[in-house]
């Protein structure tokens, strides 16, 4: 009786959660109430104060859920025989792959970028965006400033500034591609940019 107790509380909470989504990506995070959540959920509002304190809980555990694109890529650990930039290709190429391929990923990285402003009870979403790109960050810059160590990219700009206009680049199309899907194909345009960009910073033999 306990454990189906502890099943049912476990289904009503995604079931919270999946409604969460669904109404978050349609009106916004600001514009959306528990009330609201609640409706779609077939639940009442006190069971979502069961499951959460508040609407900034109920958000993150929403995002806790997946593992959003770009997370995966720094969770990864260094494999000392691949090369720098092999390993920032297939981060890269891992990123937009899991960007076209799991709708739920897809659909909270869009609420998470495109649906919330960072104000008030949803001032902890900016705090972990940032946590997540500066720790992106630090992962390219120490890449890229290996490939420029062994010779494989020039040292025009630092490996820092590289770094970020890297992650801009990828960012950039992963977010536009999910305003319109059909506007471009992410898995071949987003190869072709990415080896473009590479090029550019590689050594250039005279």
């Amino acid at each position: 009786m306990v454990r189906r107790t502890k099943e049912e509380a476990q289904e009503t909470r995604n079931r919270i959660l999946d409604a969460a989504e669904r109404v978050f990506q349609d009106r916004g995070v600001s514009r959306t109430s528990l009330n609201e959540i609640a409706l779609a959920a077939g639940v009442t509002r006190g069971a979502i104060y069961w499951h959460f304190q508040d609407k900034a809980d109920l958000f993150n555990a929403m995002l806790e859920r997946v593992t959003l694109p770009f997370e995966d890529a720094i969770r990864r650990p260094d494999d000392a025989g691949a090369g720098p930039l092999d390993v920032m290709r297939e981060t890269f190429s891992a990123a937009m792959q899991k960007t076209v391929n799991d709708p739920q990923v897809r659909r909270v990285f869009e609420i998470a970028t495109h649906k919330v402003e960072y104000v008030g009870e949803t001032r902890a979403v900016r705090d972990r965006h940032l946590a997540v790109r500066n720790e992106m960050h630090e992962h390219m810059t120490r890449r890229i400033g290996l490939a420029m160590a062994r010779g494989q990219l020039a040292k025009r700009v630092s490996a820092e500034t590289a770094a970020f206009g890297l992650h801009a680049l990828i960012d950039g199309l992963i977010q536009n591609w999910m305003l319109d899907p059909e506007a471009f194909d992410l898995l071949v345009v987003g190869e072709q940019v990415l080896d473009t960009y590479l090029a550019g910073l590689a050594v250039t033999t005279p």
